[in-house]
């Protein structure tokens, strides 16, 4: 795998890409890439990092697997490609978003834009096989993805982190509360959105409120 990262998180995540755990999950993900399609295309499996740099970051958003639809994934959770049909959680998110600032939802799904604000949007497994959603899970991902938040917990300050949906609020014990701001709520797929877990949450006016009250920029969502 390519494992060149931005380099504002080198200093984050180079022991890392040394330590055992990792060096056996590079090889697990190249033998997949190799044999199989797997998502997103190499050259984005870091891309959340790429696009959010350490120096920068202001929210964290913790997602699970990357899309494994056809050219859905681009490395960023919840995220999809331009051209791409915008996945229903993603709508739901769209939909709070309008509910909670008035704002009416993209013409797309890329969520570069948030990125590119300080929003690093984080899934704890980066890659996944085509068609076979959880199938990289288990193999060094997590470990990785939770030390990341871990160090964003420890050298960062009034860090925002939105934990949606059971397996992100896991996180939390990761996350010192009292440096940062955590904001749970369900998840936005249907399932949870339509039994009332997911709508009225306001994470966007909240976090805006939050980074305002900091003297930091809220987000353009």
């Amino acid at each position: 795998m390519d494992l060149s990262i931005a380099k504002s998180w080198k200093p984050i995540v180079a022991k890392e890409f040394e330590a055992t755990y990792f060096q056996d999950l590079d090889s697990f993900v190249k033998a997949e890439y190799r044999q199989f399609t797997c998502y997103p295309k190499s050259s984005a499996i870091f891309a959340a990092f790429d696009y959010c740099s350490f120096n920068d970051l202001k929210v964290v958003v913790i997602g699970q697997d990357p899309y494994h639809g056809v050219g859905q994934a681009n490395g960023l959770c919840f995220s999809v490609n331009e051209n791409i049909a915008v996945p229903p959680s993603l709508q739901n998110i769209f939909k709070e978003i309008e509910a909670d600032l008035g704002k009416t939802s993209p013409e797309n799904g890329n969520l570069e834009r948030w990125a590119r604000q300080g929003v690093l949007l984080l899934n704890a497994t980066l890659t996944v096989r085509a068609h076979e959603a959880g199938s990289h899970q288990k193999k060094g991902w997590e470990t990785f993805t939770d030390t990341v938040i871990s160090q964003i917990s420890k050298n960062k300050e009034n860090v925002v982190f939105l934990l949606w949906g059971g397996f992100a609020k896991k996180k939390a014990k990761l996350i010192d509360d009292k440096k940062h701001t955590i904001l749970t709520s369900g998840h936005p797929s249907p399932l949870s959105a339509n039994r009332g877990y997911w709508f009225g949450n306001k994470h966007f006016s909240k976090t805006n409120d939050f980074l305002k009250s900091k003297k930091l920029q809220p987000i353009d969502w």
